[in-house]
């Protein structure tokens, strides 16, 4: 068995197709075939059940995926410890994010990071909050910017911000009114109000939908984006109102802007730095959460 032969049945297992697993590994399909035949051969069993539409994994296969993915994990650990007696001469570093604070947070923290270790390898990753947890929870990034509260249990946190939330409406809604401007908006008053929210699967989409829940009603939605910025917009036309985390209002003069008001309650979310529980945290690891608390502090 080849330590190579884990990695080609890692990713067939979640690709479930040759070709597309063949292609993330660089490799042609048919030696990626050849080396799967040649490890079931060894093995005595059976890792995928093949169809002509599908590659699906039979009981063997999950418990070899299992424990090949541990071992790929260790192997990873191994040479980031090895990397840190080196005194982080080298190294790599995996962060993921979400799109909506990442592009708000992370120009503050990456060039810190950068000039304090230049010969540290960055690599970022931005995907929605089910994504950056499984991905994390994998070991597909080192640390992942997310927002409370996580799913997955096997995920550990260091909480970094409190940020406050704002209601967001169109410049010609009552409630832009000036009378309004400084006043605290009572979120059971929204309850007939027309929402634009985050696509589901977004940490923002729980979090604005558990708002309304708690105040007594489901928000009447009437837009859904994966993008943020286009939620302003569509509140900026007066397609609806949204809950917004105040990191995103908008101050450029140029650009068309919801009218921002303050909620009852005061909500806020919290943002985290997570990473997997018993997972060894390199040196490179580290001063990315140590560099990121005092950017944000400073």
């Amino acid at each position: 068995m080849e330590f190579r032969q884990l990695l080609y049945t890692i990713q067939i297992a979640t690709e479930r197709n040759f070709s597309r697993a063949a292609e993330k590994l660089h490799i042609a399909q048919p030696s990626l075939s050849q080396q799967l035949s040649k490890l079931e051969k060894e093995l005595g069993v059976l890792l995928f059940k093949r169809s002509t539409n599908s590659v699906e994994l039979t009981y063997a296969g999950s418990v070899f995926v299992d424990k090949a993915q541990q071992i790929v994990d260790m192997t990873d650990q191994l040479r980031r410890e090895m990397e840190d007696i080196a005194d982080m001469r080298k190294g790599r570093i995996v962060v993921g994010s979400l799109p909506m604070t990442g592009s708000h947070i992370l120009p503050r923290v990456l060039p810190v990071f950068r000039e304090a270790f230049p010969n540290i390898e960055i690599v970022l990753i931005e995907e929605s909050t089910k994504r950056l947890e499984q991905l994390t929870a994998n070991g597909g990034t080192d640390v992942s910017l997310l927002s409370l509260p996580l799913i997955d249990p096997s995920l550990a946190y260091l909480p970094v911000i409190e940020e406050g939330i704002c209601l967001a409406v169109p410049p010609d809604h009552p409630l832009a009114a000036p009378e309004y401007k400084d006043a605290i908006i009572p979120i059971a008053r929204l309850q007939d109000e027309p929402f634009v929210l985050l696509k589901k699967g977004q940490g923002f989409r729980a979090i604005a939908h558990d708002i309304c829940q708690t105040a007594g009603f489901d928000p009447r939605v009437v837009f859904e984006s994966g993008n943020i910025e286009t939620v302003q917009s569509l509140v900026a036309a007066g397609m609806g109102i949204a809950f917004l985390p105040k990191m995103v209002m908008r101050n450029d003069w140029q650009v068309r802007a919801p009218v921002y008001l303050n909620l009852e309650g005061n909500p806020t979310r919290t943002l985290v730095i997570a990473y997997r529980k018993g997972r060894y945290l390199s040196n490179a690891a580290e001063a990315f959460i140590s560099t990121f608390q005092n950017s944000l502090l400073s």
